[in-house]
């Protein structure tokens, strides 16, 4: 009988999807002006990932609500784009902070028409070359490692974006 211990953690390669979706946030936070703090794909009893934020400075031409719904919904998407499909379950936290932004912007009468029309403008910018590139670039580190700094993600998103 052999004796094997478990490979270290750093060895491991993270769930795609998880590092995708979790992309997909820091890639429309960062093309939106909200700063990164870390972003990681290392599973916890509530997240099978997590993409955190800094606090930013607010610009009065900001569209506040509008970004953080963009953001919210952007982990969904880029995880879609690749998988094929929309893990609702996955992204029932995103999904429910979303919604309440939105009913704050549309109401009730007006919310499942305009939640529709920001995932399409989401899908969209996940749709752009350079965004995907980026998307791409930040998943693939978070696969390697497991988790990234907000500066290692925002270098890569320049990298992406050829800034």
């Amino acid at each position: 009988m052999t004796n094997s211990s478990p490979p270290p953690l750093e060895s491991i390669p993270y769930d795609r999807a998880t590092a995708y979706h979790e992309a997909g946030h820091a890639v429309i936070a960062l093309a939106h002006d909200r700063p990164v703090h870390r972003v990681s794909v290392l599973p916890t009893q509530l997240h099978l990932g997590l993409c955190e934020f800094k606090k930013g400075v607010q610009r009065g031409s900001v569209d506040v609500v509008e970004r953080e719904i963009l953001i919210s919904l952007a982990g969904m998407a880029a995880e879609a784009r690749l998988t094929g499909t929309y893990d609702r379950a996955a992204a029932g936290r995103d999904l429910k902070h979303a919604r309440t932004l939105a009913l704050q912007r549309a109401g009730e009468r007006q919310l499942d028409r305009y939640e529709r029309r920001m995932l399409a403008k989401v899908e969209n910018l996940m749709g752009d070359e350079l965004i995907w590139a980026a998307v791409e670039s930040i998943a693939a580190a978070l696969v390697r490692s497991g988790r990234i700094s907000g500066r290692e993600a925002l270098h890569l998103y320049k990298l992406a974006m050829k800034i």
